[in-house]
């Protein structure tokens, strides 16, 4: 199979698809790996890294798009990338449909075999291709908490965890899961007192052992979540539905309570935010706004501003379901390969996610159906 990696063109985005190694596994296995010239810069990889693995430098971006087969990205394609693809093409990527019409019309529209990053799913529930990428954004919330809290940026002023007789901020975290659980572990070894919510009480108990009850833990409810916002300097939306869009758990009204200059990081915005106030997607560029006195950040690709940890930590998952894409049809995933196969977001013209569709209004399709 012909595989192509592109340079990534959403803005600031430094991570690559594949690394040398990935590329050197899949050219030992008898594949041909086309790489955009320039693509791994970003994360610190030169072309020659992936010449000398086996790759082909590929200076032209329609003819690598043209060649391929299959296409493996890390974020999701944006308008300008659509003319690029053709149809029934296979693309390996986060796409965070559940958010975004427009793509989900258009990989419906090229029959674009689409699996998503953020739906394979292990046969324990977890979701290995969301996991390096939930720690990485969940350690960096609380790190750009930091920096939004200080005053030249409009924040109250104050350092997390406070000094010797002076209180340490209030962090509150909404969700506990592989997100939420990494930002608590940096909160608190910061010093912060930290609140975490979320629906389980599993995951709960789970939390309260391993901080040893340096975190509080509640129980997300309408009411606790009302009391633990007003009181919060810091708030991390963390929600996941995994392929669905996120809930929205934090009213306006509830933002407004809050002090001014408080920070909000809405980790969930890839999959629509679960904070009214946060309204948009930001970028690196221009990462964060306020509302009624309160800094918002929602950048959609966080990772990607550290490109060179965020590429390696992902790419070191992808490239084993990646050498399992090429070695199989689709007709062969979708019977027999239980994590891959509710990874497969779009097939045939069919939305085949059941939890995307939801979101989106579109009619649910069974792949079983479509082979």
């Amino acid at each position: 199979m012909i595989i192509g990696v592109p340079k990534e063109v959403k803005n600031n985005e430094n991570r690559v698809g594949l690394v040398p190694d990935g590329a050197y596994e899949l050219a030992r296995m008898g594949h041909h790996v086309l790489v955009e010239a320039g693509a791994g810069l970003g994360s610190g990889i030169p072309d020659g890294d992936y010449a000398k693995a086996g790759a082909e430098i590929c200076a032209d971006k329609q003819a690598l798009f043209d060649r391929a087969e299959m296409i493996v990205k890390v974020k999701e394609p944006v308008p300008s990338e659509y003319a690029y693809f053709h149809e029934g093409q296979t693309l390996f990527a986060y796409l965070h449909l559940a958010a975004d019409r427009e793509q989900a019309k258009f990989l419906r529209a090229k029959k674009i075999t689409a699996f998503a990053y953020e739906t394979v799913q292990a046969e324990d529930g977890a979701l290995p291709l969301l996991t390096p990428m939930s720690e990485v954004a969940g350690r960096m919330s609380i790190q750009i908490g930091c920096v939004l809290l200080q005053k030249d940026n409009g924040g109250k002023g104050i350092v997390l965890g406070g000094v010797p007789g002076v209180a340490p901020a209030e962090v509150v975290i909404l969700g506990g899961g592989v997100v939420g659980l990494n930002a608590a572990k940096m909160a608190s070894w910061m010093g912060a007192r930290v609140t975490l919510l979320d629906i389980s009480r599993k995951r709960l108990t789970y939390i309260d052992d391993i901080f040893g009850g340096k975190v509080t833990t509640l129980m997300s409810t309408a009411y606790n979540i009302a009391n633990s916002v007003k009181k919060a300097d810091l708030l991390i939306g963390a929600v996941l539905l995994p392929g669905a869009k996120a809930p929205c758990l934090v009213t306006e009204d509830m933002v407004k309570s809050m002090d001014k200059g408080s920070v909000i990081v809405d980790v969930a915005i890839d999959q629509g935010g679960c904070i009214e106030t946060v309204d948009r997607v930001t970028t690196h560029e221009n990462p964060h706004y306020e509302k009624h006195g309160i800094i918002h950040y929602s950048v959609g690709n966080m990772p990607g501003a550290v490109p060179r940890t965020s590429t390696f930590a992902l790419t070191g998952m992808t490239i084993q379901y990646v050498k399992r894409l090429v070695s199989q049809d689709v007709a062969d995933i979708i019977a027999n390969d239980a994590e891959l196969r509710p990874g497969l977001n779009s097939y045939k013209g069919e939305i085949t996610n059941r939890g995307v569709a939801e979101a989106l209004g579109f009619g649910f399709v069974d792949a079983m159906g479509l082979v």
